[in-house]
């Protein structure tokens, strides 16, 4: 149970991952050339991981998916619930799970092999979507692969479209172009901008959906198309928030990093959780002020540092942090 029930609830709508990682071990010198390959499995997926952060943080949190019961499935589902998440409202999936496996550079950056094929995460119907509870939900938090893949991508869409009225959208695009082709990302960039209050990119995600664009530049862009708040994450660069054009940035947490495997996924958690405590999340974010999104994005940025100190998507709880504002 989430340790500040009176906080208001955040839904986080998506997938979950397996992520198996690479691992570097001696093999016998006569083995030329090596015959096998080591590998490590972690519960992840963007919308997996953000939940799972929003809920050490303090909010009580809600996940919507379909999770299959299959080994890895139920790896998922032991970390969200070890972390505090409902899952009361997920469907039970007889398809598979997505599997990633992931090659860690030795800068600690990511790079991805999908096998997603007839996953469990995309094969949202429209019986499943609209027999989800929205009730008492301040904010309802999506994006990544099972927002852009068919055939659950455009039905998620339909489904944001009527909790937008009730509730604040928050939206992660996370795009991955070796299962999405970006250009279909770019096509349903503006409905996406028309359906979100936040829009939290990384810088990768920009090149891919509006190649050649400065930070600055897009900002711009996705306002226009109606965004009202845009934080693009830069990496060791910090971050850029921009409040309806007033924009300000923000410096990376120095942190000695070992992967950067969920750190945008938990600096998205470390901003809605400030914002959520601020009770600035329910609506369009009329009340919302530059400095307490500066703020949100500070907190936001020690939560994605201290996910980066350690192994995989392991973001730290409450009490390893600062403590952010009673509302």
């Amino acid at each position: 149970m989430p340790p500040y029930p009176s906080r208001p609830t955040v839904a986080v709508l998506g997938e979950c991952v397996a992520d198996a990682f690479t691992i570097t071990s001696p093999r016998p010198r006569t083995e030329t050339p090596p015959t096998g390959l080591d590998l490590r499995v972690l519960p992840g997926g963007g919308p997996a991981n953000t939940a799972v952060s929003l809920a050490r943080l303090g909010t009580p949190t809600r996940f919507f998916a379909r999770l299959s019961h299959d080994l890895f499935g139920d790896l998922s589902r032991a970390r969200l619930t070890h972390s505090g998440v409902d899952l009361s409202a997920c469907i039970p999936a007889r398809e598979p799970s997505t599997l990633a496996v992931a090659a860690v550079d030795e800068m600690g950056q990511a790079t991805y092999s999908f096998f997603a094929d007839g996953a469990a995460d995309w094969q949202w119907t429209d019986a499943e979507l609209s027999a989800v509870p929205l009730d008492g939900i301040s904010c309802l938090h999506t994006g990544s692969l099972a927002f852009a893949r068919e055939p659950g991508g455009p039905r998620l869409e339909e489904h944001l479209a009527r909790a937008r009225p009730h509730m604040t959208i928050s939206l992660d695009p996370n795009v991955r172009p070796l299962l999405v082709e970006p250009v279909a990302y770019r096509k349903r960039l503006n409905r996406w901008c028309e359906l979100a209050d936040i829009l939290r990119l990384s810088e990768d995600d920009l090149s891919h959906l509006l190649p050649g664009t400065t930070p600055e530049e897009a900002c711009d862009t996705l306002h226009t198309a109606g965004a009202p708040l845009v934080v693009i994450t830069l990496g060791s660069r910090g971050a850029l928030a921009s409040l309806g054009g007033t924009r300000a940035y923000l410096p990376a947490r120095p942190t000695h990093v070992v992967d950067t495997v969920g750190a945008g996924d938990s600096f998205t958690a470390g901003l809605l959780h400030h914002l959520n405590t601020l009770g600035r999340l329910g609506g369009r974010l009329d009340e919302l002020t530059i400095d307490e999104t500066i703020d949100a994005c500070a907190y936001a940025a020690e939560v994605a540092a201290r996910t980066c100190a350690v192994p995989g998507a392991n973001p730290p709880w409450a009490h390893q942090l600062p403590s952010t504002p009673r509302p």
